[in-house]
């Protein structure tokens, strides 16, 4: 390659291109300044941050966190300072930054999400908007939007029509088929899509035989659910057109290697964050290493590259 420089530009849809392929997963790097001692900011391909309601959310009451055999459960409820103080208050920083900023929203019925993603349609410094449909559809008894191909449709359709920045879907993996939700939110008008959300689970206190969780079940995440993650991903990239951005369990460069060579776009670090506050840089720089080994020097040569060999029966 010589001493020319590595493409390390990605798209990942609705002309949203980014400097490279690595992003923070919403819910685990706050509104971006948290992180700001640890990880120089500018480097990264986008900055997701913590999932925005209408108003505040307090969340759910203690204990909402436990750890796990090579993961996490969260029950935290989605708590949230609300997408008016986010705007004032947060949104400040990340202008300086030159670094395209992704907010990811949630509401309780179709409503909300179309109203959030019109308020946050034409305020500066906002690059696109992640849609969360892990949340409870209130229309619904309380079922995910994100479980129902229908419901996931109608949430795109509306934040689509309420906004013209870039809208990605973040899909639930707690369904039958993932791809059949991919696609529907794909014809709904989805740019791209984000995958996966958390599993659900729960740890059980032997001693006192009670949950170790207020709520008794959560989410999971971290290196547990990878292999769930990349095999989703790659489902996923079969079925739709639109970018797919890899989540869950993404570490180290490698761990972000298997995403983009299963056909995801781009990647974003999630738990690890918790663990070491320059997760995103090391996978950065992970990325980076292994290119220059392998003498690649774009990318996007790299982005679903996967070689499968499999017979067909008989």
């Amino acid at each position: 390659m010589g001493d020319k420089p590595l493409d390390l530009t990605v798209s990942v849809g609705g002309g949203l291109v980014l400097r490279n392929p690595v992003m923070t997963a919403s819910g685990t790097f706050g509104y971006g300044r948290e992180y700001a001692p640890y990880v120089d900011l500018r480097r990264l391909g986008a900055v997701i941050v913590k999932g925005l309601s209408l108003k505040p959310r307090a969340g759910n009451p203690p204990p909402r966190i436990m750890e796990t055999p090579s993961g996490m459960l969260n029950a935290v409820g989605l708590q949230n300072i609300g997408v008016d103080a986010f705007v004032e208050e947060k949104l400040p920083f990340l202008r300086t930054l030159g670094t395209p900023v992704i907010v990811n929203i949630f509401g309780e019925s179709v409503e909300e999400y179309g109203k959030l993603a019109g308020i946050l349609d034409t305020v500066e410094g906002i690059h696109g908007l992640e849609v969360n449909i892990s949340c409870p559809n209130v229309r619904c008894g309380g079922i995910a939007f994100g479980a129902d191909p229908s419901a996931a449709s109608e949430v795109t359709e509306r934040v689509r029509c309420a906004t013209g920045l870039p809208v990605m879907v973040k899909l639930t993996p707690n369904v039958t088929d993932i791809a059949a939700v991919a696609r529907r939110v794909e014809a709904a008008g989805a740019h791209s899509v984000s995958l996966i959300n958390t599993l659900r689970g729960m740890s059980v206190d032997v001693e006192n035989r009670v949950p170790h969780l207020a709520m008794v079940t959560g989410g999971l995440s971290g290196p547990a659910i990878k292999p769930v993650a990349l095999r989703m991903v790659w489902e996923v990239r079969q079925a739709v057109s639109i970018p797919v951005i890899g989540v869950g369990g993404i570490q180290t460069g490698r761990d972000a290697l298997e995403f983009l060579i299963a056909g995801a776009s781009a990647v974003e670090v999630g738990t690890a964050n918790f663990i070491n506050p320059r997760a995103t840089l090391d996978v950065l720089e992970g990325i980076v290493s292994w290119m220059e080994r392998k003498g690649i020097g774009r990318i996007g040569d790299i982005i679903g590259s996967l070689r499968v060999c499999m017979e067909e029966p008989a």
